[in-house]
């Protein structure tokens, strides 16, 4: 059995400092759901998450078995964004958009994740899996920082990334980008680590 450490693998990416930094994040695979709404009050984001999560430890397990290979699902990533950029605010929750993602090792295939959702559905009623996509997405050149703490009280810190972004001569591009290193389940909202990323250019 071989044993992968995908984060260790992708440290520069999964691991992050309480100070921004700027990053060159390249194309990645990702299994995604889209989504609207606000996070707290959607039966749609929670059932998004369940269905991401089966996936993954659906190929995970797959390839354990066929291929003799380990490694840990990666955590859950959210893409956010709203139809016009300015009502893009915690006081607007409501129209939020959102596109869930969890990324998988550069191995799987597209026929191996046909096999992970069939396999998903036969175990779990999950509504999702027709809606699911296997897709490269390459961010580019990014700034991101780790933040400590509840979500939603994360916005002085996206704004200080911005801030970071900006006195460097950079601009915003794309949507506004967190990844999910707790378990909200298990962890205390204090103590939640959450790495904020924002792509840029000049």
């Amino acid at each position: 059995m071989v044993r992968i450490d995908l984060r260790q693998r992708l440290a520069r990416l999964y691991r992050a400092s309480r100070e921004p930094a700027i990053v060159e994040v390249p194309a990645l695979k990702f299994l995604m759901l889209d989504g609207a709404g606000d996070p707290d009050n959607s039966p749609q984001f929670q059932a998004a998450v369940e269905a991401l999560f089966a996936v993954s430890y659906a190929i995970k397990f797959m390839v354990k078995k066929e291929k003799g290979v380990d490694y840990g699902v990666m955590p859950l990533e959210g893409l956010w964004y709203t139809d016009d950029p300015a009502g893009f605010s915690r006081d607007h929750r409501d129209l939020w958009k959102w596109t869930l993602m969890i990324m998988q090792p550069e191995f799987v295939t597209s026929h191996l994740v046909w096999l992970a959702l069939e396999d998903a559905g036969r175990k779990k009623n999950l509504s999702d899996l027709a809606r699911m996509k296997f897709l490269n997405f390459k961010e580019g050149l990014a700034a991101q920082i780790l933040f400590l703490g509840p979500y939603r009280e994360q916005w002085p810190a996206v704004a200080g990334l911005h801030a970071f972004i900006r006195e460097r001569g950079y601009q915003l591009r794309g949507r506004h980008h967190e990844i999910y290193l707790s378990d909200p389940r298990r962890s205390a909202p204090e103590k939640l680590q959450t790495i904020i990323r924002q792509p840029l250019e000049v």
